[in-house]
């Protein structure tokens, strides 16, 4: 099976919702809530920059993957840039080609956006996923042309982090 995937529209906001609950439990956390979560997908299925796409296994099967993705200009790029995040896809249907069809999907909207790179963030222990990324032409770190040295994604979350001056 390849699967199938396309743009998720308001009114699948439920759907996409469901499916972001199940990667929030399949992390084991147990926060947000399932009501901030859809209130969440509502708002961002109205935000120009942000889309969802959803997955089936087949035409007759209901949603069972979703990915993020989130648009911004790119300065350095003098383009736009796509970061794809939060690539989802039900236990059930996993090994049936979901995944990769919802990140083909995902690298032709951004194509049709006009966005040069896309962009996204990989957990090190999740070589599947790893080697996904990797067959579709994601590499992980080419040295930067500034100095050579790789480049490394960082973040800080400022809910919890340290105090500024």
């Amino acid at each position: 099976m390849a699967g199938r995937a396309w743009r998720a529209e308001p009114s699948e906001a439920e759907a996409v919702a469901r499916l972001m609950i199940g990667f929030r439990n399949y992390l084991g956390e147990d926060w947000p809530s399932d009501n901030a979560f859809l209130a969440g997908v509502e708002q961002l299925l109205d935000d120009p920059n942000t889309e969802y796409i959803l997955g089936a296994v087949d035409d007759d099967s209901p949603p069972a993957g979703v990915v993020q993705l989130r648009y911004r200009w790119g300065l350095w790029r003098a383009g736009v840039d796509c970061l794809l995040e939060d690539l989802f896809v039900e236990e059930s249907a996993r090994g049936t080609g979901l995944g990769r069809a919802l990140v083909e999907a995902s690298m032709r909207r951004a194509r049709d956006r006009g966005a040069r790179r896309i962009e996204l963030d990989c957990n090190e222990a999740n070589t599947v996923a790893q080697e996904l990324y990797a067959s579709l032409g994601f590499v992980n770190s080419t040295p930067s042309r500034y100095g050579g040295a790789r480049d490394l994604y960082l973040r800080v979350h400022l809910d919890d982090g340290p105090e500024l001056p």
